[in-house]
């Protein structure tokens, strides 16, 4: 390495007026370059909204520890940067976005000001905590919709001390979230969804624009799953969202409730026709067509009884609560009509009505899909429609959920006990036999009489027994030819 004089002076204790270039040899690496000097000013609005190709921060000379971070989509967002003299580190918490409206520079100021009152201490916590909401809040919509099924599914300890899961009908719910929420809103931010995407969904899925055929009934489904869903997301303790989207939406068309109700020739059709044997649908499920509709029982009470839950003592079919849309046992009377139709149905299974392999009941859905056939095939499919028996009968069609109003409409117009119809329907009683209304607390919680409520519904099903028989004609050639 070479010294020069710059001034020429032959004097080298003068070295206050000298200045020297240092040179390196050839080979030798150049000094670093410095850091540039930060960037700073005095932030405005202007600046805020000004378009950059590349990220850029600007540090406000104004409030030191202020400053913003722009991108090139046009996003600013305000952040603090402080030391935390703990640890003697550098650390930095995001403020917010700005927006000229609600939070521009001298509320990013106004805020920087408020953290610097402080205590460290206080000030690392909520850091950690802006830091943990960040990253909850950071999810997608699949993400939170798998940890909410989770959630639901989860078990947990009842009131009639089984576990079963939290949300009992939680596959109805994961099937809603999944069909119509995911594909259209799943890969989005949950935060980030708005209003008007729950709107436009629900606008989609009424059009058939989404979801399949227009349905106002499944736009509602959704609606009521995505409600659950960022109320859940939106609790202390998880804070995904920090409030549900699912707020002051367009009202939905009024659905007219289904009033099908099968006239005495329709059920004399059906009747005498569940017992041919050209029907290509098997006899157990025909024959627990004939049972809801002689018990009035739901097709998930119904299908899955046991030889175990029939009470021979009582005359009764005990359905546990687990399967009972109230989730409350049914004591449930049986005629002689339900009977005969037990008998033959059971033989030696442990189930009333057994699918094929004999050690399973049916599928909740054996009754429908019997009554309204299988879907048309897809191009490529060679298997053929099967039939419903609605079709193969001449009958308009009808639902197992019908099977259940056709007979209390009958019943009613045999002048039977409304009150006394409602609970073989295991509806509660809203009114007394004189028409005063009934304190709901009084059925629920102190009134837990059964044996004057069963012999009250055996009146009105051994009532509706003996109507049925009129109505099919009775025959002495045993059940499988009538009544």
């Amino acid at each position: 390495m070479t010294t020069t004089d710059i001034a020429g002076s032959p004097d080298k204790n003068l070295s206050v007026a000298k200045r020297t270039i240092t040179t390196e040899p050839t080979g030798a690496h150049s000094p670093v370059a410095k850091r540039p000097a930060r960037n700073s000013t005095i932030l405005t609005d202007r600046i805020c909204q000004k378009r950059v190709t590349e990220r850029t921060k600007v540090y406000d000379r104004k409030c030191r520890g202020l400053y913003v971070s722009i991108i090139p989509a046009g996003v600013a967002t305000f952040n603090f940067k402080f030391t935390d003299s703990t640890t003697g580190k550098q650390r930095s918490t995001v403020l917010g976005v700005y927006n000229p409206e609600t939070f521009g520079v001298e509320d990013a100021r106004s805020k920087v000001y408020g953290l610097k009152t402080m205590a460290p201490a206080a000030l690392v916590e909520q850091l950690r905590q802006t830091k943990t909401q960040a990253a909850a809040r950071g999810k997608t919509v699949d993400e939170i919709i798998a940890l909410r099924i989770d959630w639901m599914k989860t078990t947990v300890l009842k009131a009639d001390g089984e576990k079963r899961p939290r949300i009992e009908s939680w596959e109805n719910v994961a099937r809603h979230l999944r069909g119509f929420i995911s594909p259209r809103l799943g890969k989005k931010i949950a935060s980030d969804v708005t209003k008007h995407d729950i709107a436009t969904l629900s606008a989609d899925i009424v059009a058939g624009k989404h979801g399949g055929k227009p349905s106002v009934s499944n736009a509602r489904h959704m609606r009521r799953a995505a409600s659950g869903l960022f109320n859940w997301a939106a609790e202390a303790g998880r804070d995904y969202v920090t409030a549900s989207p699912c707020v002051n939406l367009p009202k939905l068309d009024t659905e007219h409730p289904r009033d099908r109700v099968l006239s005495e020739d329709e059920i004399r059709t059906l009747w005498h026709g569940l017992d041919r044997n050209d029907l290509p649908w098997d006899r157990k499920t025909r024959l627990a067509l004939k049972f809801a509709l002689v018990t009035m029982l739901r097709s998930g009470e119904l299908l899955p009884i046991h030889r175990d839950e029939l009470n021979a003592a009582n005359g009764t079919v005990d359905i546990p609560a687990r399967r009972v849309k109230k989730r409350r046992v049914i004591n449930q009377p049986l005629s002689d009509l339900a009977l005969e139709i037990i008998a033959e149905a059971m033989g030696n299974y442990d189930y009333v009505f057994v699918g094929r392999f004999g050690n399973a009941p049916l599928a909740r859905n054996a009754m429908a899909n019997a009554l309204t056939g299988t879907k048309t095939p897809k191009k490529g499919k060679r298997v053929p429609r099967t039939l419903g028996i609605c079709e193969l009968l001449g009958l308009a069609p009808f639902t197992p959920h019908d099977l259940r109003r056709t007979a209390a409409t009958m019943c009613g117009e045999l002048g039977l006990s409304e009150a006394s119809i409602s609970l073989c329907l295991d509806h509660q009683a809203s009114k007394d036999e004189n028409g005063k209304p009934l304190p709901a607390v009084t059925r629920k919680v102190y009134n837990r009489a059964t044996k004057i409520m069963v012999e009250r519904k055996r009146e009105v099903l051994d009532a509706w027994a003996a109507e049925l028989r009129r109505i099919v004609g009775a025959r002495d050639e045993g059940l499988r030819k009538a009544a």
